[in-house]
């Protein structure tokens, strides 16, 4: 029934997103006078099909959902009647052969707009940027980097929100030198009259530079963009103090007790709880020394030492946490009003935002490419089908808005990955009829073979690739 629900909620996203693909090829073709013969949602067996008694087009639904095809008349593929040539694709001009290849990832720009704008339109209260914690051992904290001041700028350019944080970091993965990272400096409010004035009334900014080396590389891999750094928002103080027990985790194996309050992990102070799970959470199987104050039959607190390992387990993205089977009694938490902060954008300014994410997140995902190929970055950050899926499913079980995200960042990459000058993909195609415009003339046959079969090579390597790192993370 998982495996099901993982198949559905992987076709209900990429299927839309393959069908306009698709449609995007067809309709463009049919706009430059190709004959269309046919249109097919997935490769392979033909699971369902009919053909238009108007146009003679049929209309397919295939086996396979992890692409699909527009079959256009053309010489090359078999005999064409002389009254259809001028209906064939090898016919005609190289502009329209350019149209009708770059619909289709054009499409697939233009549904990732679509997604963020709508998403862009939905007001919703978030954290603002101001640092909420350091981390030790972090590259913010070699900088001292003041707590409480707000990010309004990551490598000079504006951010407003964490999302926008992550994506200026991310785009600096593999990296060495120095992050730059513009602060507003804010005043601590110290009386209610203090507190009404405005940010721009109480603030200037400062520029800090963080060294980084090999960011979110060696032993920070698997590691998101703001932990990698060292820099936090807001996070609620929790007590370290255990509300809750698992029968088979290996704190209450250990000896663990409800109201126990973990005070040093390894001999590192702990004063909140997130402090412990992060310290968890990064030593899977590693045997930790626990020291916790633990009241006796009358309530005086007595330290207690206790060897717990962390229990391995698969993070979402397929990275590997401890997990000890402990937790706090549920607390209400309250963002203070200085780390709140309401987002909202009209239509226009929603489609310019949109525009702007969309371009920001192609220029990362080529730059990451970039990275891999160099050495940068390792391979093992590649994604198959088997992530699309698990990311799919999760996204139905957080939200409407997390659906559309990831669809909008899927789209996205199905654009980029399919203007790659590879000759199996649109982008291969493209190169081709540019060499022909150019040229007055089409790139030979023995070419133009030579060049899909070592596409179809690497296609084949990069697939088994992501589909290798897929089982690695999930498997």
């Amino acid at each position: 029934m998982t495996m099901l629900l993982f198949f559905l909620a992987f076709v209900a996203i990429l299927g839309p997103l393959v069908a306009l693909h698709e449609w995007g090829h067809y309709i463009v073709a049919r706009m430059c006078g190709v004959k269309v013969l046919t249109y097919s949602i997935g490769f392979g067996p033909k699971l369902a099909s009919w053909t238009s008694k108007k146009t003679g087009i049929n209309y397919r639904l295939s086996a396979l959902p992890l692409g699909g095809y527009v079959k256009m008349l053309d010489e090359r593929e078999g005999a064409v009647a002389e009254h259809e040539k001028h209906l064939a694709f090898n016919n005609q001009h190289p502009l329209k052969k350019i149209a009708i290849v770059a619909a289709g990832p054009v499409m697939n720009f233009i549904i990732a707009i679509a997604l963020f704008s709508v998403l862009f339109l939905v007001p919703s209260e978030q954290l603002n940027t101001r640092i909420g914690s350091i981390l030790p051992d972090t590259p913010a904290a070699t900088v001292n980097l003041p707590k409480g001041d707000k990010i309004i700028a990551v490598d000079g350019h504006k951010v407003q929100t964490w999302e926008e944080i992550n994506y200026r970091l991310a785009d600096r993965m593999g990296e060495s030198g120095a992050v730059g990272v513009t602060l507003q400096q804010v005043a601590p409010s110290t009386d209610t009259q203090t507190a009404a004035l405005s940010s721009a009334a109480r603030s200037e900014t400062m520029q800090v530079e963080i060294p980084i080396k090999n960011f979110m590389q060696g032993e920070d891999s698997g590691k998101d963009t703001l932990t990698s750094l060292g820099v936090m928002p807001w996070q609620p103080h929790i007590e370290p103090i255990i509300g809750q027990l698992t029968q088979d985790g290996a704190a209450i194996r250990q000896g663990m007790k409800v109201g126990d309050k973990i005070v040093a992990i390894n001999d590192q102070p702990i004063n909140d709880w997130l402090d412990a799970t992060r310290i968890i959470r990064a030593n899977p199987e590693t045997l930790l020394s626990f020291k916790v104050l633990r009241k006796d039959a009358q309530g005086l607190e007595k330290p207690v030492m206790l060897q717990i390992m962390p229990q391995g387990k698969k993070a979402t993205a397929g990275q590997t946490y401890g997990q000890i089977g402990a937790g706090v009694s549920p607390v209400e938490i309250v963002v203070p009003d200085d780390y709140k902060t309401m987002v909202s954008y009209d239509p226009i300014s929603a489609v310019g935002k949109a525009f702007a994410k969309t371009g920001q997140l192609a220029t990362m995902t080529l730059n990451s490419m970039g990275k891999m190929i160099t050495g940068k970055v390792g391979l093992d950050n590649l994604s198959g089908p088997i992530t699309i899926a698990v990311i799919s499913k999760q996204s139905f079980e957080i939200s409407w808005e997390q659906v559309l995200a990831n669809a909008g960042l899927i789209s996205l990459s199905l654009a980029v990955l399919n203007l790659l000058p590879i000759p199996v993909l649109d982008g291969g195609h493209l190169l081709y009829y540019l060499i022909e415009l150019i040229r007055g003339k089409p790139v030979s046959e023995r070419m133009q073979i030579i060049g899909f079969n070592m596409g179809f090579l690497f296609l084949l390597a990069f697939m088994i690739l992501a589909i290798t790192n897929d089982f690695s993370r999930y498997f």
